[in-house]
């Protein structure tokens, strides 16, 4: 809920108890919690499925995937996310949302039914029709899934939908698991995935007390659908984009390549995804609801900016610096092929925690068009890259990634800077703490290592050292920092390790961890100073 925020002689903007700042840091605590328990529990129950199910087995359900989560794009329609900025949603758009969303499923289940034959007689084995058609099974299952889900963000209650996003995770791995175990191959996974859905349905269903109803509004689902495409537009362009590198390379024919590359990817994504990653819907539901208030925007955008880079900046440099030990470490000798390719994409992550923030800016302020040509020639330039790169290996890969990352970075920021009044030095001004930082955890580990190289030895203790190092160095920096935001943040963290102590056991303080106070919505006055000039807003 949004208050009225009085202005009193301080010129600060005050909020209520249960103002949107409030709502925001809850929420992004709670999206950050589902992210990381999501990579975790992933992580871990995947190398047991690794040694249930063959490599083949993987490959016919990712095979499958391929197509049904491109599917999936255009199942939602984009739609919920019309719902999640509109400025008012009631009951008759909750039904038309599910209305529309179970037509668009029904046609899609229709569609994969027909083609299935096609699709087995296409990879010379019957079992990938089968396979198909129940897996399409689950649009059926998504709109009593997806209109909950879209109440819940909505009203900013991150909590109910990271406890859905757990328990489903919960449900999803143990049937796997069975069936894996039981010998059910490429099914346990397929299964897993059908049961997930309806067990997510009833769930959302429960902590938005909704029931489904229809509703056939045609006025009111143009508008949807108008919305809607651009949203999914957006969202398939940026699948192509995940994918792309991928295809091309495994046109190579070398399936090891693909596999390393494919490793080095996702790690590198990995601390931008569960950092900056969790802020993205508090933050789009935030800067839908201040519509209103040019002022909150602008700082909602710069804070989200600066405190992603805080916080994903140190991350990265450790990350960069410790590439072949975390790899030979957590797997094994055979993947060391990814070191060399994920110490050049971590570029990409520092340039992804610029411009990630502007993708939610724009889409609340209902410029997906705009956001669509940015992402249309980020494509381009993946694609015409890799095919020039592929002769360079790995490495090459890897630079036309992170050359692509920076060009969208400056693009979609530049876009951004236009649509809310500001400046490319705001921009700056909120990235040169973390950034200074960054360079100085780097320049310390170089003396680190200079001092006792020779004599650390092994990839855990070294791991170990450089760790606690780091974790050192970052906290003392900040604390001794001359930028602001940085002494904050520190004091924070030191406050959040104090709290926990002073309150352990205590079931009924809840202290709150960084990603608590991931953003800040409290206008400072030095702040808006900075903003306002006259009647001028920079």
């Amino acid at each position: 809920m949004l208050f009225k925020i009085p202005m009193p002689p301080s010129n600060t903007l005050v909020f209520k108890k249960m103002s949107l700042g409030h709502s925001i840091r809850h929420g992004a605590k709670w999206v950050f919690i589902g992210n990381t328990g999501s990579q975790v529990v992933n992580f871990a129950l995947g190398l047991i499925l690794a040694r249930l199910l063959v490599p083949a087995e993987f490959g016919m359900v990712a095979t499958i995937q391929i197509f049904t989560s491109l599917a999936g794009f255009v199942a939602g329609g984009g739609m919920g996310q019309a719902i999640v900025r509109a400025k008012e949603a009631g009951k008759r758009d909750y039904d038309l949302l599910f209305t529309l969303q179970f037509l668009i499923g029904l046609a899609i289940v229709s569609f994969f039914f027909v083609i299935a034959p096609w699709f087995g007689r296409w990879y010379a084995n019957p079992v990938y029709a089968d396979l198909l058609r129940v897996a399409a099974l689950s649009f059926l299952v998504r709109p009593f899934f997806n209109v909950p889900s879209n109440m819940l963000h909505r009203e900013m209650r991150f909590k109910a939908k990271t406890a859905v996003q757990l328990t489903n995770l919960a449900v999803y791995n143990s049937i796997a698991l069975s069936l894996a175990y039981l010998g059910y191959g490429p099914w346990s996974l397929i299964l897993a995935g059908l049961f997930g859905s309806i067990s997510g349905a009833l769930q959302f269903s429960w902590y938005a007390r909704w029931r489904p109803g229809i509703c056939f509004d045609f006025a009111r689902a143009g508008e949807l659908m108008r919305y809607g495409l651009l949203a999914t537009s957006n969202n398939v362009v940026s699948y192509l984009q995940s994918q792309v590198t991928i295809f091309i390379l495994s046109r190579s024919g070398n399936a090891t390549l693909v596999g390393l590359f494919n490793k080095a990817l996702s790690l590198a994504y990995m601390p931008f995804t569960m950092i900056s990653g969790s802020a993205y819907e508090p933050v789009f539901r935030a800067i839908a609801q201040s519509a209103d208030n040019p002022d909150r925007i602008r700082y909602l955008y710069l804070q989200s900016i600066r405190l992603g880079c805080i916080y994903t900046y140190p991350i990265y440099v450790l990350l960069y610096w410790l590439a072949p030990e975390a790899i030979r470490f957590f797997y094994g000798a055979n993947w060391l092929g990814s070191a060399e390719p994920l110490s050049i994409l971590i570029f990409a992550g520092f340039f992804m925690s610029i411009g990630h923030p502007a993708g939610a800016l724009l889409a609340a302020i209902n410029l997906l068009g705009k956001e669509l040509v940015i992402q249309l020639v980020n494509l381009v330039i993946l694609i015409l890259g890799m095919l020039i790169a592929i002769p360079y290996g790995l490495k090459g890969a890897a630079w036309v990634v992170v050359f692509s990352q920076f060009v969208g970075m400056i693009y979609i920021t530049f876009v951004a800077c236009q649509a809310i009044r500001i400046r490319f030095v705001d921009i700056a001004h909120a990235v040169i703490p973390a950034a200074v930082h960054a360079i100085i955890l780097l320049i310390s580990l170089a003396m680190l290592e200079k001092l006792a190289g020779n004599v650390i030895h092994g990839d855990f203790l070294t791991l170990a050292f450089f760790g606690t190092a780091a974790a050192g160095i970052i906290v003392l920096g900040g604390l001794f920092s001359p930028f602001e935001a940085m002494r904050a943040e520190s004091k924070k963290m030191i406050g959040v390790v104090r709290n926990r102590l002073a309150l352990a056991g205590n079931k009924n303080n809840e202290s709150e961890n960084f990603s608590n106070r991931f953003l800040s919505t409290s206008i400072p006055p030095h702040s808006r100073k900075r903003f306002v000039v006259g009647k001028r807003f920079y």
